[in-house]
C-alpha cells in the first residue's frame, strides 16, 4: 500500500466522518438534556438535504443562502417534532418515547416519499465545489474541503457556544440534572428547544454534505447515516459533545479504511462493520471512550 493511496483514504474518511460527527452531535445534545434517543434524527438529515437542494436548484438562490435556509427549515421541523411528539411524553417511560421516535421517522419517511417522489433525485452543487485538485496521486473536491472546514467551524462554534452563553450554560446544567434545573428557575423547554435547533440544524449541514457528496437524495437517505451516527455518538459517549464529534471521525476514518485497505469483496460489509465496532467498544467500555457511568435511581 502506497502512501498517496493511505492519504487519499484519510481524505475521504475526514470527509465522512464530519458528515457522521455533525449528526451524532444532534443525538448527543437531545440525550445528554431528555436522555430521549431521537430516531427521527437522520431523517431530518433527509430533509435538510431535499431543502438546500429545491432552494439552491428551483428558487435559484445563492448556495450559502440554501445552506442557511435549510439549516432553519430544518430547525423548525424539529422543534415541532419536538413540541408535537415528545413534550407530551416527556414523564412517559424510555420504551414509549423510543417507540415515538421510530414511529416518527417512519412518518417523516412516508412524507418523503409523497411530496418529493420515492425515487433518487440528483443533487446539484456549484461549479466550484466540483473542481477536482490533485497533488501527486492524492485528488480531491472542493466539496470534501468544504465538509471538512465547515464541520470544523460549526464544533468550534457550538463549543463557544455551550460554554461562553447563558443558554449554554443553562443546557449544561439541564444535562446535569433536568429537575434541579427546573427548581433554580431555568426554563426547561426553552432548553430543550435551543437543542432541537441545534441538532437539527447540524442534521441539515450533514445532509446536505452527504447530497453534495454521493450526488443524490433520497427519502430513505437518512436512515443508515443516522443509524452510523447514533453508533458514532454511543462510541463517543452519548451526552458528551466532543465524544460524539470524536466517535464520528473515529467511525468515518473506521469505515473508510475497512473498504479501501481490504480485498473489494469485504466493501459490501461495510454497514456490518460499524455495528461490529460498536459491539466491540460496549464490551471494552459499555459507557463510551468519553462516556462517564451514571447512577440510576430506580
Amino acid at each position: 500500500m502506497s502512501s498517496d493511496y493511505f492519504i487519499q483514504q484519510l481524505t475521504n474518511a475526514l470527509s465522512l466522518g464530519s458528515i457522521y460527527a455533525l449528526t451524532a452531535i444532534g443525538y448527543t445534545i437531545v440525550y445528554g438534556i431528555l436522555r430521549l434517543i431521537n430516531f427521527a434524527h437522520g431523517d431530518i438529515l433527509m430533509l435538510g438535504a431535499y431543502f438546500a437542494g429545491i432552494i439552491f436548484v428551483q428558487l435559484a438562490m445563492p448556495f450559502p443562502a440554501a445552506i442557511i435556509l435549510s439549516m432553519m427549515l430544518a430547525a423548525l421541523i424539529g422543534v415541532t417534532i419536538e413540541r408535537a411528539a415528545y413534550r407530551p411524553l416527556r414523564r412517559a417511560t424510555e420504551e414509549t418515547t423510543l417507540i415515538t421516535s421510530f414511529a416518527v421517522s417512519i412518518l417523516m419517511q412516508n412524507l418523503a416519499m409523497m411530496i418529493f417522489s420515492p425515487q433518487p433525485k440528483k443533487f446539484e452543487i456549484p461549479g466550484f465545489l466540483q473542481t477536482v485538485h490533485t497533488m501527486g496521486n492524492v485528488s480531491f473536491t472542493n466539496m470534501k474541503v468544504l465538509i471538512i472546514l465547515l464541520s470544523v467551524v460549526l464544533m468550534v462554534a457550538l463549543t463557544i457556544f455551550i460554554k461562553r452563553t447563558k443558554m449554554g450554560i443553562a443546557m449544561r446544567a439541564s444535562a446535569e440534572n433536568i429537575d434541579a434545573s427546573t427548581m433554580m428557575g431555568i426554563d426547561v423547554n426553552a432548553v430543550v428547544r435551543v437543542a432541537f435547533i441545534i441538532g437539527s440544524s447540524l442534521a441539515a449541514v450533514a445532509g446536505l454534505m452527504l447530497g453534495g457528496q454521493y450526488g443524490q437524495v433520497s427519502p430513505l437517505m437518512g436512515f443508515v447515516p443516522g443509524l452510523k451516527a447514533f453508533v458514532a455518538a454511543v462510541i463517543g459517549g452519548i451526552g458528551n459533545i466532543p465524544g460524539a464529534a470524536l466517535g464520528g471521525y473515529l467511525l468515518g476514518i473506521g469505515e473508510v479504511l475497512f473498504v479501501g485497505l481490504l480485498p473489494s469483496q469485504f466493501s459490501e460489509f461495510r454497514d456490518a462493520f460499524v455495528f461490529i465496532v460498536l459491539i466491540l467498544v460496549l464490551l471494552v467500555r459499555p459507557t463510551g471512550i468519553l462516556g462517564i457511568e451514571e447512577d440510576r435511581r430506580v
